[in-house]
This record gives C-alpha cells, sequence and structure tokens, in this order.
C-alpha cells in the first residue's frame, strides 16, 4: 500500500494511491510504502531518485548495509519491535529514507508507533512539516513505545516473582507455566534491546548529517538520552529474566528432590518388613513359627513395626 501525506492549501492530506503513480503532489512530505509492489517501489524509486533496498536487503545485519547515503539521500533501516503483546514478539527492520525534504518509509509490517503518529498527525500536522522532523516524530514515538512495552514486562517480571516466592510456593503444572512466562519476558527483552541499539546507531547516524537543521538535532540529542536510559532499563530487564529463571529451575529442583526424598525414604522404610516376609517365606523343614498359633499375628507385628519405627525416626529428623 502506497500513502502520501502531503499539504493542500495549508492543510495536511492523506491520500492512499492506488493504480500507477506517474508524479508526487508538490508539497509531500512523507511516503510511506507497506508491503510495496514492485511496481510501487520502481515508480517511488524514479521519482525521488534513490534506490529502495529489497525486503531481502532489509534483513541484513552490517552497519553499512543499513546505514548509508546513496545520491545525497540518508538511507537507515532499523529493527521496529512489533506484535509485542502477542506470544510470538518480533523486530522486523524498517528502511527510513530521508531524501531532501522528503521522507521516505519502507515496511513489510505495520508496528503500533506508525498508526499511532498518523492517529496523532490529524491533530497536529506540524508533525510532518518537513521530512526530517516527520523522521524524529516517528523514532520519538517508537522509542515512547519500546517504553512502554518495557514497562509492562517489568509488571510481569513482579507478578511473575511473586509468583516463585511466595510462601505457599508454585509447584507442577505451575512452574511450567511460570517458566513459559519468563521466557516470554526474555525474548521480549531481548527483541526490545535489539530495536533500542538499532535506534541508537540511526541517532547517530543521522546526527553526523550537516544537512540536518539545528533544532532537529536538539530534539534528537534528547531522544537519545531517552533511548540510553530505556535500553540501561532492558539490560536490567534481562538480567532480572535471569535471575528468575534460575530461581525457577532451582524450585523445579527442590520439588524433584522431595520427591525423590520421599520415594527414598519409602523403599527404606519397606526394606525391613520385606525382609521379614522373606525369612517367613522360606520353605525350610525345621521353622519353629511354623506351627506357632501366634506366628502369623507376630510375623505381621513384627513388619509394621520394622516399617514403623524408621518412618517415625525419619519424621523426628525432619526428612519428611
Amino acid at each position: 500500500m502506497l500513502t502520501l501525506f502531503h499539504f493542500d492549501q495549508g492543510l495536511l492530506r492523506q491520500t492512499v494511491v492506488e493504480g500507477a503513480l506517474d508524479s508526487l503532489p508538490e508539497q509531500t512530505v512523507w511516503i510511506d510504502l507497506l508491503t510495496p509492489s514492485r511496481d510501487d517501489e520502481t515508480a517511488i524509486s524514479r521519482l525521488l531518485n534513490v534506490d529502495i533496498p529489497t525486503h531481502e536487503e532489509m534483513q541484513e545485519i552490517e552497519v553499512s548495509s543499513r546505514l548509508y547515503e546513496d545520491g545525497g539521500a540518508q538511507v537507515m533501516t532499523m529493527p521496529v519491535l512489533t506484535r509485542a503483546m502477542t506470544d510470538e514478539p518480533e523486530a522486523a527492520a524498517v528502511t527510513f529514507i530521508l531524501a531532501g525534504s522528503r521522507l521516505l518509509t519502507v515496511r513489510y509490517v505495520d508496528p503500533l508507533p506508525f498508526g499511532m503518529f498518523i492517529r496523532r498527525l490529524a491533530r497536529q500536522p506540524a508533525l510532518v512539516g518537513t521530512g526530517e522532523v516527520a523522521l524524529v516524530g516517528l523514532l520519538e514515538q517508537i522509542a515512547d513505545r519500546l517504553a512502554d512495552v518495557l514497562e509492562s514486562a517489568t509488571a510481569d517480571l513482579e507478578a511473575i516473582s511473586r509468583d516463585i516466592f511466595r510462601k505457599e510456593g508454585a509447584s507442577g503444572s505451575g512452574l511450567k507455566d511460570i517458566l513459559q512466562r519468563i521466557g516470554r519476558a526474555g525474548d521480549l527483552a531481548t527483541k526490545a534491546k535489539d530495536s533500542l541499539l538499532g535506534l541508537n546507531r540511526l541517532l547517530l547516524f543521522l546526527g553526523g548529517q550537516t544537512s540536518i537543521r539545528k533544532e532537529v538535532k536538539l530534539r534528537m540529542k534528547t531522544l537519545m538520552r531517552d533511548v540510553t536510559s530505556i535500553a540501561e532499563h532492558a539490560t536490567f530487564l534481562s538480567t532480572k529474566v535471569a535471575f528468575l529463571l534460575d530461581a525457577t529451575l532451582g524450585m523445579i529442583n527442590i520439588e524433584q528432590n522431595n520427591v525423590i526424598k520421599i520415594l527414598t525414604v519409602a523403599s527404606v522404610a519397606f526394606l525391613p518388613p520385606t525382609l521379614i516376609a522373606s525369612m517367613y517365606g522360606m520353605n525350610f523343614a525345621f521353622m519353629p513359627e511354623l506351627k506357632w498359633h501366634l506366628g502369623y499375628p507376630w510375623a505381621l507385628g513384627l513388619m509394621f513395626a520394622s516399617a514403623a519405627i524408621p518412618f517415625l525416626y525419619f519424621r523426628r529428623k525432619k526428612w519428611l
């Protein structure tokens, strides 16, 4: 889908282009390509005189492939966190191309910050006064979203911590559920950190461009400080995820050890009765108890006593 954001008689217009595009409105400030067709890429590439990276090229992780200049245009690709509230968060590559006073975005996903930024434009058209202003506004929206996601992940980890360390404790399937929740929080923190790293690199690259206006660079400096603080929080979350994972695995080991201990104590407690029953099950011709009327109760009593004494001893030692 090809969407143009342009001013018409002082009003910001949002135009979805269907079919071939021969020219751009004169005051176009932002061109958004969402899952573009080959025809859309070719048309925009011709109109802006810039090569648009393919979907495969956007996946490359080398800095030289993500941040570079092309004929005076700045081409910047970074991972943007999407589907953060699902079980499968993703850091998908999004390309920002600053060509003169126009911004071009190329994406194959629809991250929430883009939708939020577009909705804000209805109230604040000045957010896309120029391409570079629109770019910084989008990056600020992405950083705000990452902060919100990490705040939510922090709350989830606090709830997990309470579940692990509460007095009655979790057990069985509860520990399995906790492991899954920790794994999701860890995956989310990793994807968010990857997006923050890409955002920081993009800002450093953009800050080194002499064509960027001073007031825009001031906003970028503030944004970089925010990104640094958010990245530190993401590192803290990763550390907490590792701690909770170790704690949960420790709880599972304790539970397994308790089961093994009970089985071991039970086997030890029933070993003497088994020995007594084995003795009286031997087929010897001369065994005095065989013809004794109280022989059977005597054997039962011995077996019961030999089982009860170890059991009481273990209870006294608090092994059970």
